[in-house]
């Protein structure tokens, strides 16, 4: 017989918190001691803040296009990366002395540079557009409050130098790159005028007169070749069209010829031809009685099989006659002129035709355009070979005046960015002073102490609790797993000398914990410190 587990009731869960009570109190006040004494040992971490922003540039954005927000945002992330790198920070680790517990430690310059990268350097950027600010804050996390703004003085300093040195090194070599392009296309330029004069100079009296009229009756032909196309392309699209149509009424008509046939009588259904079934049955059980008493070859078994056979035949008959009447209306049917069928079919005729003529006229006029081009072609090569020069000519007369308008522009681009009047990033507020430390927060830190030690205590008092809860303990155990009531429950009942042995041995095990407890609480501090526990969470925070 299976019984239930006895559920406790608050005032029995009670009694077992406060019956444990040391167990839960002391490794409490362990953790919460050790978790404490590591938080106050912790470094203070003090923030300094400078804001940065992208000052306009001073001269009309007509001669200096504005850069855009992305493009901002862009060149902002760039400088990031570039002061962000390690060949930056880690000078700057070395020169202001940071991380010099870590260090001592033999973390990795590598793991330093990360950390302070992704941890102890914060931007928060600014793309809104507006009158007020078009920059960014720049924070930094260290130690000790002077370092922390040498630091942040440095970086935003490195901001600013690499976005002068980049605006600069930019607009140098844009200038040098268009004035490259730009005598690359004057020498090109030069070049075809030489050949446009020495090619007029060497066929000045050979320049035909009939060009212009050739091409315009070519791009006459070309055009009623379109047409023609356009037209043959409509004729078709209303040949597919009227193929749809006979389609569509082909398959009607094979659909109503089969209903017809559908509805013809079947000879299987007829009065007669269900008496000859009955009769036919009834000459086969004759049959089947003729063969119990005489043999295959009896006369009288003869007889029988031929009636038989002749019924067959006249179901076969019947049957054959219906077949030969289906398939005479149906003939008759298919036979049958739809004279929209006729209609659509002549059309299509007719329009074949067309197609056909349209076809014959295309074809005289390609025809005709070869022969115009021919004849374009074999006009003097002096008219051709100056066409095509001087196509040569304004294409790269075009690309030079495009390179003179790109060589003006970095000209100015790079005299902007000599006198700083360009879009730059200036230093609003210097990097701040830190008064009080930002991290790590202590009261939180310890108050998670506490709850740490108080789950362990918790912990240790269950482990003590839960094997007496398998075993009856109380009245109610007894009741709930016997089903029996109690009739009497006899006291623990001790000598004089028990009770003292006892309580000796009580004062011996409190004694036993309190140090416990009291040693605990260092070689957790040590633990903690070690593994430098508390300090990932209040890195983590």
């Amino acid at each position: 017989m299976s019984v239930d587990f006895r559920q406790r009731t608050p005032g029995e869960l009670a009694r077992m918190i406060w019956r444990r009570k040391w167990l839960i109190v002391l490794p409490t006040v362990a953790v919460a001691v050790a978790v404490a004494y590591a938080v106050k040992k912790l470094p203070d971490v003090y923030e300094s803040r400078t804001l940065l922003t992208v000052r306009p540039a001073s001269i009309a954005t007509s001669v200096v296009p504005q850069l855009s927000d992305s493009e901002l945002t862009i060149r902002i992330n760039n400088i990031t990366q570039e002061v962000t790198s390690r060949s930056t920070l880690e000078p700057m680790i070395e020169r202001y002395g940071l991380y010099a517990v870590e260090r001592n430690r033999g973390v990795a310059m590598d793991e330093l540079v990360e950390r302070m990268r992704t941890k102890d350097i914060q931007i928060t950027l600014n793309t809104s557009r507006n009158e007020i600010t078009n920059g960014f804050f720049l924070f930094f996390r260290g130690p000790d409050p002077h370092s922390a703004q040498k630091v942040t003085e440095a970086l935003a300093s490195k901001y600013v130098d690499a976005q002068q040195k980049g605006a600069g090194q930019n607009a140098t070599l844009t200038e040098e790159f268009f004035k490259e392009k730009l005598n690359q296309a004057k020498e090109q330029l030069d070049l075809i005028d030489k050949q446009r004069l020495e090619f007029m100079q060497g066929h000045i009296q050979s320049l035909p007169s009939e060009t212009a009229a050739l091409v315009g009756q070519l791009a006459g032909l070309r055009e009623e070749q379109k047409a023609r196309i356009s037209e043959i392309g409509r004729l078709n699209d209303q040949i597919t069209s009227n193929n749809k149509f006979i389609a569509d009424l082909s398959k009607s008509n094979q659909q109503q010829t089969e209903e017809f046939v559908a509805q013809m009588t079947d000879p299987k259904s007829t009065a007669a031809y269900a008496e000859l079934i009955k009769r036919k049955a009834e000459l086969e059980s004759d049959k089947q009685a003729l063969l119990k008493q005489y043999r295959p070859k009896h006369p009288d078994v003869i007889i029988v099989q031929s009636q038989i056979d002749s019924i067959q035949g006249q179901m076969d008959e019947m049957e054959e006659e219906h077949r030969r009447k289906v398939e005479e209306q149906r003939k008759r049917l298919e036979t049958r002129v739809d004279p929209r069928l006729t209609s659509y079919k002549g059309e299509n005729e007719r329009l074949q035709g067309e197609v056909k003529r349209q076809q014959s006229l295309l074809d005289k006029t390609e025809a005709d355009i070869a022969g115009l081009e021919q004849r374009i072609n074999g006009v003097p090569n002096s008219e051709v070979g100056l066409e095509a020069i001087n196509r040569d000519y304004q294409t790269a007369k075009a690309t030079y005046d495009q390179m003179v308008e790109q060589q003006k522009k970095a000209e100015i681009n790079s005299e902007v960015a000599g006198r700083a009047q360009g879009e730059s990033i200036v230093v609003i507020d210097p990097a701040s002073l830190p008064e009080q430390p930002v991290a790590p927060k202590r009261p939180l830190l310890v108050l998670l102490g506490l709850f740490a030690g108080l789950a362990c205590g918790v912990l240790l008092a269950a482990a003590f609790e839960l094997p007496r809860l398998l075993t009856i303990q109380t009245t109610e155990d007894a009741e709930h797993y016997t089903g029996l009531p109690v009739l009497v429950a006899l006291p623990l009942l001790l000598t004089a000398r028990e009770e003292r042995n006892l309580k000796a041995r009580r004062w011996a095990l409190a004694a036993a914990s309190v140090a416990a407890t009291i040693l605990s609480a260092p070689a957790l501090y040590v633990v903690l410190s070690r593994l430098h526990i508390i300090e990932m969470i209040a890195n983590r925070g």
